[in-house]
C-alpha cells in the first residue's frame, strides 16, 4: 500500500478483493469456522423448534385461520400466534442463547487467529484474547439487534391495527428508514471491535488494552475504517437484495418447476449469501491489515513483530 499521507480509503478495496479472491483458502478458512458452529447451532434451534410444535400444534395456535387475503390482517394474527408460542421459545433461549454465545467466542476465537495468521504471517496466535475480543464484538451486536427488534416492534404498535385500516406507508416508511438506518449505524460502530484483534496479534495488547487503543488510533485512520466497514456493510446489503431476487426470480414458473426445485434454489440462494458474507468478511479484514501497515506498522515493530 501506498505510504500513509497517500492511502485512498476504499478505492483500495477492489485491490483487496482481487487479493483474497486469487487466494480462496481465506475464505474457506472463513467459511470453515464460521459453519463449524452454525451448522450444529442450527440443528439445535431446529430439533427443540419441532419439540415446541409438538407440544403446541400450528393449528391449535391459530395458524389454520390466518386470512391469508389481507396481509395486515394476517400480520395481527401471526402476532397472536407469536405469543402463544414465546413462552415456550423463551424457556429454550434461556440457556441456548448463552451456551451458544460462549462456543460463538470460543470458535470465532480460534478461528479469527487462524485467519489474521494466514492473512499475516508474522502475526501471533492468540486465540484466547480474541476470544475476548469476539464476545464483545456479539454483545455489541446483540444490543443494536435489540434496539432494532424495539424500533419495529413501536412501527407495528403505531401501524397495524386488530381492528381498521393498517398505515401501510407509513409502516413501510419507518420500517426501511430504521432498518438501513441500525444497518448502517452498527457499520460506522462495529469498526473498534474489528479492528481490535490486530493490535492483538500485530501489537503484543491485551484484549481490554486493545480495545481502549482502538479508540485512539487518530482521526485518519480512523475515518479509513469507518469508510471500510461502511462500504463493505452496503456490499453485504446487495448480496442480501441480490440473494433475494435469486429466490423469488422462478416464483412466476412455480407450477412448471414445482415445490422442490423452489426449495432447492431458496437454499442456494442462503448458501450464495452466507459465501459472499464470508468473502466480503475476509476483504474487510485485509483492508484492515493494509491501513494497520500504513498507519501502525512501526508498534509492531516496537512489539518485536517486524
Amino acid at each position: 500500500m501506498q505510504s500513509s499521507g497517500q492511502v485512498r480509503g476504499t478505492q483500495t478495496l477492489v485491490d483487496q478483493m482481487g487479493w483474497v479472491f486469487n487466494r480462496p483458502t481465506l475464505t474457506l478458512l472463513e467459511i470453515g469456522w464460521r459453519w463449524l458452529f452454525g451448522i450444529p447451532f442450527l440443528w439445535i434451534c431446529w430439533e427443540h423448534w419441532q419439540k415446541i410444535l409438538v407440544l403446541l400444534p400450528p393449528d391449535s395456535a391459530g395458524y389454520n385461520r390466518v386470512d391469508t387475503m389481507n396481509p395486515w390482517l394476517a400480520a395481527v394474527q401471526l402476532g397472536g400466534i407469536w405469543d402463544q408460542y414465546q413462552p415456550h421459545v423463551w424457556t429454550v433461549l434461556v440457556w441456548l442463547a448463552p451456551l451458544a454465545a460462549v462456543v460463538w467466542s470460543i470458535v470465532s476465537g480460534v478461528g479469527r487467529s487462524a485467519v489474521l495468521r494466514r492473512l499475516e504471517p508474522g502475526a501471533r496466535f492468540r486465540p484466547f484474547a480474541l476470544m475476548v475480543l469476539q464476545g464483545a464484538w456479539l454483545a455489541l451486536l446483540g444490543l443494536t439487534f435489540w434496539i432494532w427488534l424495539r424500533c419495529i416492534h413501536w412501527i407495528a404498535a403505531t401501524h397495524i391495527f386488530a381492528n381498521g385500516e393498517a398505515d401501510l406507508v407509513g409502516y413501510s416508511v419507518w420500517a426501511i428508514f430504521l432498518s438501513l438506518g441500525l444497518f448502517s449505524l452498527w457499520a460506522l460502530i462495529s469498526w473498534p471491535v474489528t479492528i481490535a484483534p490486530f493490535l492483538v496479534v500485530l501489537e503484543k495488547r491485551g484484549p481490554i488494552d486493545a480495545l481502549t487503543e482502538s479508540f485512539r488510533l487518530g482521526r485518519t485512520f480512523t475515518s479509513k475504517l469507518m469508510e471500510i466497514n461502511l462500504v463493505t456493510g452496503i456490499a453485504k446489503m446487495m448480496i442480501i437484495v441480490l440473494a433475494m431476487v435469486f429466490a423469488a426470480a422462478p416464483l412466476p414458473f412455480s407450477d412448471q418447476l414445482g415445490p422442490q426445485a423452489l426449495e432447492v434454489i431458496s437454499a442456494g440462494s442462503i448458501v450464495f449469501y452466507l459465501v459472499a458474507n464470508d468473502y466480503f468478511q475476509v476483504v474487510r479484514l485485509k483492508s484492515f491489515l493494509e491501513f494497520w501497515r500504513a498507519y501502525r506498522e512501526s508498534y509492531g515493530a516496537i512489539s518485536g513483530l517486524s
